[in-house]
């Protein structure tokens, strides 16, 4: 940690910082991603280390945290509990003290949040969240942040706020960790959500512990969340650890997929987002994750951009 920090930070869950320290995170992306474009060397983070920590398989995750430690001068340690003692059934709490007390800061991608919150709980460097069975924090931090980027008002980003408050996002698909993250980001940054699943599937607005109820609306037909929508998003039917159920969910989300009548009673100009994979022809017709509206792939790319960001913010504070 930068000398004379003592406050441990953790990003666990994307209600754990504030509107104005995202508004400050989005800042710091768009130098970070700028620098990035133009080669231009940026290494804030030599002589740090990164341990990444896989119980659920990942290709964005980890290419976009190891890609982007190692672009900030930083190093990085892979570990699976295939590889590890997480594997053998040492508690969480030791493995937390020890691998804390080697590097500078932890990744862990993972099924409980509650095995999150318990390593987070006995580790003296911040630990990030990426993608537990409740929530995936780093990926709503790219997808806000590249909606910004194509649809912001304004001279830059410090009108973050002014470009998502008002705006309506509309949640298509399972009421899984990214609809429960979405949901966080409606109520911290103040932008409406609107969220349609299949019955059984629902969101739990308890689980995301919002303290603005009116910021979510519930529709039973996916056609009406979409309408007048700036963003429509979605995710596969089946997510990982939940693969038994793969059958059952093909059929009850047949009617949750994105397609191109979703999209045109949406804004004129609204924009298709998806965490990937994706399955065209499921969750979303070839034709709209393909078409012009979509924003996918720089999507994706904001992850490691975001990512170095957070990683900047959580081990220096704020800089400059």
């Amino acid at each position: 940690m930068k000398p004379g920090m003592s406050l441990i930070r953790h990003y666990l869950q994307f209600k754990d910082l504030r509107a104005e320290e995202y508004v400050y995170l989005f800042e710091r992306a768009a130098i970070i991603k700028r620098r990035f474009k133009n080669y231009e060397k940026y290494q804030p983070l030599v002589d740090r280390t990164l341990a990444m920590i896989f119980e659920k398989a990942s290709t964005r995750t980890r290419v976009s945290f190891e890609a982007g430690m190692y672009q900030m001068g930083g190093s990085v340690v892979n570990l699976t509990s295939g590889d590890s003692q997480l594997g053998r059934s040492e508690p969480i709490e030791d493995t937390a003290r020890v691998i804390s007390r080697m590097v500078d800061i932890v990744m862990i991608r993972t099924f409980e949040q509650s095995k999150l919150e318990g390593f987070a709980a006995h580790s003296r460097v911040p630990v990030i969240n990426g993608l537990t069975n409740e929530y995936h924090p780093c990926q709503i931090l790219a997808d806000l942040f590249t909606y910004i980027e194509h649809r912001g008002q304004g001279q830059g980003e410090a009108d973050a706020l002014a470009s998502l408050r008002g705006r309506t996002v509309a949640w298509v698909g399972d009421g899984n960790n990214m609809a429960n993250t979405w949901l966080q980001a409606a109520d911290t940054l103040g932008f409406t959500l609107h969220i349609s699943t299949p019955s059984g599937y629902e969101l739990d607005p308890k689980l995301a512990g919002v303290t603005n109820a009116a910021c979510v609306k519930v529709f039973g037909n996916p056609l009406d969340a979409c309408r007048g929508a700036h963003l429509v998003t979605t995710d596969v039917w089946t997510s990982m650890g939940y693969e038994a159920e793969n059958e059952a969910r093909k059929k009850a989300f047949a009617r949750w997929c994105v397609s191109r009548e979703m999209m045109a009673v949406a804004q004129p100009d609204a924009l298709f987002m998806h965490c990937l994979p994706a399955h065209r022809g499921e969750e979303v017709e070839a034709e709209v994750i393909d078409g012009p509206q979509s924003v996918v792939w720089d999507e994706a790319e904001n992850r490691m951009h975001v990512q170095k960001a957070l990683m900047e913010y959580l081990l220096l504070g704020r800089i400059g």
